[in-house]
């Protein structure tokens, strides 16, 4: 067994540690009496040998009365966290917050930027393939001992660079946080980016690039921001198995080097420490990281001119569902109107009372599951409704989809009960978002990834409250624009392009499965 599948089988196959959680019980005898009922007092007068007939078993205060609807629980209430912020010696921010309830730690290295900022159009892939390098060996260790010291310790390191931020993660016991760091430290200043390691990820995306191609929602994917931004924007360009071919090793060293960065690094620890001591231990984890870098410009080229709504349908041959991705180009993060769209988009398909889901899956039962969604990225982020449908239906449900997206701006006006609904869910649900060290370790970083205010949060419920009919009815009509809508559909086009055009919702273009236009057809 080589080194790699070694490595493989100690990872997936190690026995995995048990938290046992006792649980007291009442004593046998005791649980007898409890739930046994006592037998009938014989009449004085009765022979001895008569048996008694049972006594009736007491009603329960407890029953459930499955007539009527059980109360609402308690509304969750918000704690938010407190933090402090300083900064390292080589530049990078430090941000720390104590919560004692468990020996947990939560530790995170976060990276502005990603690789709309980082990667070079003819190069898609390389981000990824450069923080999965990481964890293939250092100076000191190749990736065997890598993942056998963490798992000593009962931990693992995630390494990820995404479109517009990175990170390098993990989360231990406190008592094992300082060697758990060592071990991050030790993978971003010292790895070595081996060659065979290069060669066998890019294999490994390069299999999962072809099985893509088989798959109608993984298709959709690709297609729909390639529609929508062109190539030429970075939200539109796609890893290809050309670009994945060009990535060299040098290109790999090369990134990491000019990526991770303390300049453009915010650290944020949240669990069992203290704020003010552990800052000295991550001073010394990373002392060996020098000082460089600066937070990027998240600049981004013009979008192209909006086409007229169109259906886009790729040819799945022998599809038993059609994939739908219809949307267009949305606002950034930092729009004024957030609020108000996430208020709208909540009805409109963010949860599963939403509109879409309500009528295209429970309703008409075509589908298991659709919805809506904005990106928000630092650029304009797409606006995306779609799921898939079973492919006879899939004009049905175009007919559908366009008829709730006109009504969500204003051909169905929404009601004062449709939207407190969307507004409890969107509030309520925040203080699940510090129920957990990883869960507070994320809310904050995401203040520092995406630009937010350090009231964020405290903030958000009065913000969404004020939200009106009429802000939801505007910010629909505004940010979902029926005449210029791409509605992507992959399905088998032998059975569904005939019925999609009978509907008129728009021309048809047919294109291939990488997005582009079907010459002569």
């Amino acid at each position: 067994m080589n080194s790699t599948h070694s490595r493989f089988a100690r990872t997936w196959l190690a026995v995995a540690t048990l938290l046992m959680v006792p649980v007291a019980l009442a004593p046998v005898a005791a649980q007898q009496t409890a739930t046994k009922p006592a037998p009938a007092k014989p009449a004085a007068s009765a022979p001895a040998q008569t048996t008694p007939a049972p006594a009736a078993p007491a009603k329960s205060a407890a029953t459930l009365d499955r007539t009527k609807m059980p109360p609402i629980g308690k509304t969750p209430i918000l704690r938010v966290p407190t933090w402090t912020k300083t900064t390292l010696a080589n530049g990078a921010e430090l941000i720390v917050s104590e919560r004692h309830e468990l020996p947990l730690v939560s530790f995170s290295l976060n990276i502005l930027g990603g690789s709309a900022q980082d990667e070079a159009a003819a190069r898609r892939g390389l981000a990824g393939l450069t923080a999965a390098m990481l964890s293939e060996g250092t100076k000191t260790r190749d990736g065997e001992a890598l993942s056998n010291a963490m798992q000593m310790l009962g931990a693992s390191v995630s390494a990820n660079i995404g479109t517009e931020s990175g990170s390098l993660s993990f989360v231990s016991t406190s008592g094992k946080f300082a060697p758990m760091l060592d071990l991050l430290a030790d993978m971003l200043l010292n790895s070595t980016f081996p060659q065979d390691a290069l060669e066998r990820l890019r294999a490994q995306r390069l299999v999962s690039l072809t099985q893509a191609r088989s798959q109608p929602g993984s298709i959709a994917r690709n297609v729909f921001p390639m529609t929508i931004y062109g190539s030429g924007h970075p939200y539109g360009s796609v890893v290809t198995t050309e670009t994945l071919n060009a990535i060299t090793r040098d290109d790999v060293v090369a990134l990491h080097r000019a990526y991770f960065q303390p300049g453009r690094a915010v650290l944020v620890v949240t669990g069992d420490v203290a704020a003010a001591t552990v800052k000295a231990t991550v001073e010394k984890a990373l002392a060996a990281w020098p000082a460089g870098g600066s937070k990027p410009v998240f600049a981004y080229p013009a979008l192209p001119k909006p086409a007229a709504t169109t259906i886009y349908l790729v040819d799945k041959p022998g599809a038993a569902q059609s994939t739908f991705a219809i949307g267009l180009p949305g606002p950034a993060r930092d729009t004024k109107d957030y609020y108000a769209i996430h208020v709208m988009n909540m009805m409109l398909g963010g949860f599963f009372q939403s509109r879409l889901n309500a009528n295209i899956r429970e309703e008409k039962g075509l589908s298991y599951g659709v919805s809506s969604s904005f990106a928000f990225g630092r650029g304009p982020g797409a606006f995306r409704a779609g799921g898939d449908i079973v492919s006879a239906k899939s004009d049905v449900a175009l007919v559908e989809f366009i008829k709730e997206l006109k009504g969500i701006g204003g051909a169905r006006p929404v009601t004062d009960e449709e939207l407190k609904t969307a507004k409890d869910a969107l509030v309520q649900s925040l203080p699940e978002r510090f129920s957990s060290v990883s869960s507070v370790n994320a809310s904050i970083r995401t203040l520092a990834t995406d630009g937010l205010p350090e009231t964020y949060y405290q903030q958000f419920g009065a913000a969404v409250s004020a939200v009106t009919t009429a802000d939801v009815t505007r910010v629909a009509r505004q940010y979902v624009d029926l005449d210029h809508l791409a509605i992507v559909i992959v399905g088998d086009r032998a059975t569904i392009e005939g019925p999609l055009k009978a509907t008129g919702v728009a021309p048809i273009v047919n294109l291939d499965l990488d997005g582009k236009v079907v010459a002569g057809k």
